[in-house]
């Protein structure tokens, strides 16, 4: 096999991983309700495999760069969902998604110019979250209708998702680390879930999920600060392999409580 054709298998490869990754959580969470579907849905899904790739092309120092870029990213992805849920509740899809990608991408370049480190991407996430969860969180309590699955459903998610896996890793060489933390933390779950349940279940029930993700989205936070750290310090393998249980831990912990509380109640 000549050396382009290898490259273009590859790569194929790579974008089919991370469209079934993410094709297979979007489904899960259309099955079990806006809790379980958003505590799945802020799961590594998408970034994880584009940094798995990304690890096995260029060093932990250029992993620890692009995770310090996709830490303020998290909390422009906050103030999406905001965005999304608010508008949701009374408008359609096509201004609710332009409305919240329009937000997303002033923050995201906004945060980007600021070059923050460590301690100030971890401020804007703590701001992010103290602003936007408790205005989210009474849009959360809604019951998910049944779904009918149409046949572009899920060739439509697995192509947002390659598309963004074969970006994020052609143009990693290209523009660096840290406007590829940026892409690699760009919102494909989240607009994926409302491009496809917003015509079919409504506005409210789909910000439901989105409302519900404001928790998981802050453990992701986490997630990506101890990436960054511990990619320097350990190296890619061990830092992915951290961030990746910190993420899992996190969403489990608030599994666990939320059935707690149903438990106390009855």
């Amino acid at each position: 096999m000549s050396p382009d054709l290898s490259l273009i298998f590859v790569l194929g490869l790579r974008m089919a991983v991370a469209a079934a990754f993410v094709v297979s959580a979007s489904i899960i969470a259309e099955r079990s309700g806006p809790v379980i579907g958003a505590l799945v849905a802020t799961l590594p899904i998408s970034a994880g495999p584009s940094y798995v790739f990304l690890a096995l092309d260029h060093d932990a120092a250029f992993i620890a760069e692009g995770a310090l870029a996709s830490l303020p990213v998290n909390a422009a992805t906050l103030f999406l969902a905001l965005t999304y849920v608010l508008l949701a509740q009374r408008h359609g899809l096509l201004l609710s998604l332009v409305s919240a990608l329009a937000v997303w991408f002033l923050l995201a370049a906004g945060l980007r110019a600021l070059d923050l480190s460590l301690v100030g991407g971890l401020i804007a996430n703590v701001v992010a979250f103290a602003i936007c969860v408790p205005l989210m969180q009474r849009y959360g309590h809604v019951k998910m209708p049944l779904i009918t699955r149409r046949w572009y459903d899920i060739p439509f998610r697995a192509s947002l998702v390659a598309v963004l896996v074969a970006a994020v890793v052609t143009l990693s060489g290209r523009v660096g680390p840290a406007i590829t933390g940026i892409l690699a933390l760009f919102p494909v779950v989240f607009t994926s879930l409302m491009l496809i349940l917003h015509p079919r279940i409504g506005g409210p029930a789909t910000a439901a999920v989105i409302a519900n993700g404001g928790w998981g989205l802050m453990g992701f936070g986490v997630a990506i600060a101890v990436l960054h750290v511990a990619a320097l310090r350990f190296g890619s393998a061990v830092g992915l392999s951290l961030a990746l249980a910190t993420c899992v831990g996190w969403n489990l912990a608030l599994w666990w409580n939320g059935r707690r509380k149903v438990a106390v109640a009855k």
